[in-house]
């Protein structure tokens, strides 16, 4: 029997028992990739990270698991992952390799403890959802205030507009009719301005519904720039979990011209909130 122990960190919070949970096994080398999976599964969190050594490309490998599959990237693990990690070591930045690339981080310290970091994340490609009809019939409503497209940046997230944040928190889906469209996380958000709400779905990825959607933010401003509800490089502020009382707090820009996007990021904090070790 062999112990590996883990840091379970609060993303996009700084508040304990806020934000979304991760479970970082922050020493992963010897343990193999289906066992990787079924210790996700046990632990039930949306996702779990197992860090890897570095290569001549970054500082740390990882691999980000949901309950019930692989993901190549995800903001609030890789998020939280970061910060645990910064916390043992110094430095400003942190580059992290995952399977959609590597990712840099640069921390915002204030005596020495990281009270922020913020991402260069994958940009995304998008189209028009090809299940559009099926995805507003299963959130119960006819439909958004913006085009319904899928991003890709890792994880597919298809945006659904509503017209104020009353009818985004009044959401009850369809869960079963959701799980039937594969491969996707409905990406449901209301706001105007810098100040948006979000709430995201995905039975699909073993997810009901999520607290804190990072690898979501960046395609949010990016949405919201090609339907002209945001300029380039302009910081929003995005809360979700607020329904599920684990509320959120993030911010993401995307830089660019027109359709060109050249840098999306993503800001946010953690709290280390327990320590374990798992014995199998």
């Amino acid at each position: 029997m062999t112990g590996h122990p883990y840091t379970i960190a609060d993303v996009f919070t700084e508040t304990a028992l806020a934000g979304n949970p991760v479970a970082v096994f922050v020493s992963a080398e010897n343990i193999p990739g289906e066992r990787m999976q079924r210790i996700a599964r046990e632990l039930n969190l949306s996702e779990t990270v197992f860090v890897l050594p570095g290569d001549d490309a970054a500082d740390v490998r990882v691999r980000i698991f949901t309950p019930v599959n692989e993901l190549p990237f995800a903001g609030h693990p890789t998020m939280g992952t970061a910060i645990v990690l910064g916390a043992t070591r110094p430095g400003a930045t942190l580059t992290m390799g995952t399977r959609q690339g590597v990712i840099p981080f640069a921390f915002d310290r204030v005596d020495g403890r990281i009270v922020s970091a913020t991402m260069r994340q994958p940009i995304p490609s998008w189209v028009p959802y090809e299940h559009a009809g099926a995805l507003l019939s299963a959130l119960g409503v006819t439909g958004s205030v913006t085009a319904v497209d899928a991003y890709r940046n890792g994880p597919r997230h298809v945006l659904v507009g509503f017209p104020g944040i009353d009818e985004l928190t009044a959401v009850r889906p369809d869960l079963t009719a959701l799980a039937a469209l594969p491969d996707m996380a409905a990406i449901c958000f209301a706001g105007s301005g810098t100040q948006w709400r979000m709430r995201m779905f995905s039975p699909a990825y073993g997810v009901t519904e999520d607290a804190g959607t990072g690898s979501a933010a960046g395609p949010l401003a990016i949405h919201l720039i090609r339907h002209g509800l945001l300029r380039h490089g302009e910081w929003i502020e995005i809360r979700q979990g607020v329904e599920m009382n684990r509320p959120s707090l993030m911010w993401a820009a995307a830089h660019g011209s027109g359709d060109r996007f050249d840098l999306v990021e993503l800001r946010g904090s953690a709290v280390v909130v327990g320590r374990g070790e798992l014995f199998i």
